[in-house]
């Protein structure tokens, strides 16, 4: 006899024929007094070796995926520490019909048997575990169509639009309800359940979705009328949506320089948060007229790189509008009236105060503006300087611009606009994030004395954009000449 074949490698087993042994040879040994029954053998078998009878099979649940074939599983307990021809033996029955279910029972983390059940519909199906020293049972009694467990879907039909997606795939004459599981682009997870269910497929459709815009998709399915249990998901699947018209407007704004006989316009644009290009390709296309004139607008179109432009324009107004195109459709004009040359608009420069987190602007809101704008060159001392702007809506009252570009001992020019109707009234701001002290002294250039009084002459001082700060005035401090000329201790007489 191979003992390794019934307890397991490096074990002791007890022999081949477990009962004949105890009862023949084992125990008589230990005690010519005790009855020599079958119970008794067992029990002494059980603390001799530590073997154990059968579990209840445990977790014992059937089900089908095509209404023919029906597959039982359930966890095989404990170990009983008996192997070989001794270790567990498993039989499945069917009480209704009386018979044997004629399949080949397969354990690994789970046991599982499958057969055939042809046309039956209600079954009674009894799993039993037996070794030598006892058997267990466990029953299942279910309706074949409440118990359906479909295949994952392998089929997958797709038809698009530019906000829908509609998802098909075939059932096996079983009516199912379907979920899809969709990954957004925000990286979002949607459960989008089946609008529509028939017997041989089902259809389901994801809608408020983004134009040209890429979704993973996956599908599961259960029966329809008596779900059981969701199959596993069907593979993923990458589908993009249609193109469609650009949405939303493009944040454009100009820059205007006088020049002999006209004005240069620079165009800036860029896309708005609530800008969508919605396609595959985008193109920029400006178009300018003289307003009120009806002569023949000018265009010119631009590719998805590019996002300023500079075009001649003369001193009458215009009407300049830009416009994103893909290959749908245009986006809606974002316009701007540039006034004639000789309109006067209201300029009044004032001083505002940097602090540690940018530069503060007040504003005085006026109901005749639908909107402001503040525009400003990061680099000022430079050409091109980098202009940059901030739209505001009607109520804003102030604002903080800040910009990584700005350091300390720079001034920069703000200009803020009123804008209605898209015609745009300056009034414009400047100062420093930090003003730092003057760069150089003043020079005297001449002192005139006489028996009471001193006249000294220097030149102005430069008050442009080149200065650290902003020239507020000049002090003159008075010391007697006998001691040394320094400003600790000097009288400050005036102040200009």
């Amino acid at each position: 006899m191979n003992d390794e074949s019934l307890h397991g490698s490096g074990s002791t087993a007890p022999p081949e024929d477990l009962l004949h042994y105890i009862l023949t040879e084992r125990i008589p040994c230990i005690s010519s007094n005790v009855p020599l029954t079958k119970d008794l053998a067992l029990q002494h078998l059980l603390v001799e070796w530590d073997v154990e009878p059968p579990d209840t099979p445990n977790d014992f649940s059937c089900q089908t995926q095509d209404m023919r074939t029906v597959t039982c599983t359930w966890s095989q307990g404990g170990d009983t520490y008996l192997y070989g021809r001794h270790s567990p033996k498993y039989t499945i029955s069917e009480e209704f019909s009386q018979n044997m279910v004629p399949c080949t029972v397969s354990c690994s983390e789970q046991c599982l048997c499958s057969w055939d059940i042809g046309q039956q519909r209600i079954c009674n199906i009894t799993v039993t575990v037996e070794n030598p020293l006892g058997k267990k049972t466990a029953m299942d009694i279910f309706d074949v169509t409440h118990r359906i467990y479909p295949t994952a879907p392998f089929q997958l039909w797709e038809e698009c639009t530019d906000t829908e997606i509609i998802l098909e795939t075939l059932n096996k004459g079983i009516e199912l309800f379907c979920q899809t599981e969709a990954l957004q682009p925000d990286g979002k997870v949607e459960l989008h359940n089946n609008s529509d269910t028939h017997l041989h497929y089902a259809s389901i459709t994801l809608g408020g979705l983004q134009p040209y815009t890429e979704y993973t998709a996956r599908v599961h399915c259960g029966a329809a009328k008596h779900f059981w249990r969701w199959s596993e998901w069907s593979k993923a699947r990458t589908i993009r949506t249609k193109e469609a018209t650009p949405s939303g407007k493009l944040n454009i704004w100009r820059e205007i320089m006088l020049v002999l006989g006209g004005r240069n316009v620079t165009l800036f644009w860029k896309q708005a948060p609530s800008f969508r290009a919605n396609g595959r390709s985008i193109l920029y296309e400006v178009t300018w007229e003289i307003v009120e004139d009806g002569s023949k607008p000018e265009h010119i179109s631009f590719s998805s790189v590019h996002n300023s432009t500079r075009i001649s324009i003369g001193n009458h107004p215009y009407r300049i509008s830009i416009m994103a195109k893909n290959n749908v459709n245009y986006s809606l004009p974002s316009v701007l009236i540039i006034p004639g040359a000789t309109g006067n608009s209201r300029k009044l420069k004032e001083q505002v105060n940097g602090t540690d987190d940018g530069i503060f602007i007040s504003l005085e809101p006026r109901h005749t503006y639908d909107s402001y704008i503040i525009d400003w060159c990061n680099f000022p001392m430079l050409q091109p300087c980098d202009l940059q702007w901030k739209r505001f809506g009607p109520n804003t009252s102030s604002a903080l611009i800040d910009s990584a570009a700005f350091v300390l001992g720079v001034r920069y020019n703000f200009h803020i606009y009123g804008s209605v109707a898209n015609r745009a009234s300056l009034l414009e701001k400047t100062g420093y994030l930090r003003e730092l002290p003057p760069l150089l002294d003043p020079i005297v250039e001449k002192v005139e004395l006489t028996f009471n009084a001193v006249t000294l002459s220097w030149d102005s001082y430069p008050t442009n954009e080149s200065q650290s700060g902003f020239v507020r005035g000049y002090h003159v401090y008075v010391l007697p000449m006998q001691e040394d000329c320094n400003l600790k201790g000097s009288l400050k007489i005036y102040y200009f």
